[in-house]
């Protein structure tokens, strides 16, 4: 029963990332409900991710090449502090107690999913939340430290500073994302495989069936109204953050 909740849990996850980002939420717990550690869970799950990113960024070239070309965005500049930033945040976990991480989980979903509720539904008032070009790097490489932590909302996160930044294009702005993501992932999936992190049963597990979600979900992202994507990406991370918050340690 376990391997088809993790299977089922990892399609929806490689969907979701290709279309608003956050299927960390459904991976993850999945993985400690399979029996791994926290820290374990979330370094397995980063890897087991990392291929469907890579697949679904190839697909999304024609986005990036439209965030290329946009006058706005810095795409090597962004390209660069998401790998560093990724670096750092997995050397940061590695050095993170187990007990002390499964405590700050919960909130570490709830910052993601409020940020990313307040980037999309609430209204700003004039340039009050606007971020310049100096702006949109500095919270990249918060991100790209906070991606290679944890993972779980880097993608809500990533597309909510897009928000602040002024882009409105979902599927630019999804494309681009797709490519921080993944690089930030690749710098932490080097430190977590060579610190003996990663279960590779249900990693290759969820490698596989995340890798044929997130094809589904990127031909999907064309044709789901933004509005019904990122409203499934709050409803979920409330779910998971009360999840978390009420789960016995």
């Amino acid at each position: 029963m376990i391997f088809v909740i993790v299977t089922v849990a990892a399609f929806a996850a490689g969907f979701i990332n290709a279309v608003a980002g956050g299927g960390t939420f459904l991976t993850f717990p999945a993985l400690i409900a399979a029996g791994l550690p926290p820290i374990d869970a979330n370094a397995s799950n980063t890897v087991a991710l990392f291929p469907g990113q890579i697949a679904t960024g190839y697909a999304a070239r024609d986005g990036l090449a439209a965030a290329s070309a946009d006058s706005r965005v810095n795409v090597p500049v962004l390209a660069g502090i998401s790998l560093v930033g990724g670096f750092l945040g997995g050397i940061l976990l590695l050095i993170t107690p187990q007990p002390v991480f499964s405590k700050i989980v919960p909130w570490l979903i709830l910052f993601a999913t409020a940020v990313f509720a307040g980037g999309h539904f609430v209204p700003s008032s004039g340039k009050k939340f606007r971020l310049n070009r100096t702006g949109i790097f500095a919270v990249q490489g918060l991100v790209a430290l906070y991606g290679g932590y944890f993972g779980g909302g880097a993608g809500i996160l990533v597309l909510s500073a897009f928000t602040f930044f002024g882009l409105r294009d979902m599927w630019l702005m999804n494309s681009l994302k797709i490519l921080v993501v993944t690089l930030m992932n690749a710098a932490a999936v080097i430190t977590f495989v060579a610190a003996g992190l990663v279960h590779w049963y249900w990693t290759l597990l969820v490698a596989v069936a995340a890798m044929a979600g997130g094809f589904a979900g990127l031909h999907t992202a064309r044709r789901v109204p933004a509005h019904i994507a990122k409203g499934f990406v709050v409803a979920m991370g409330l779910v998971l953050t009360v999840y978390f918050f009420v789960k016995p340690a």
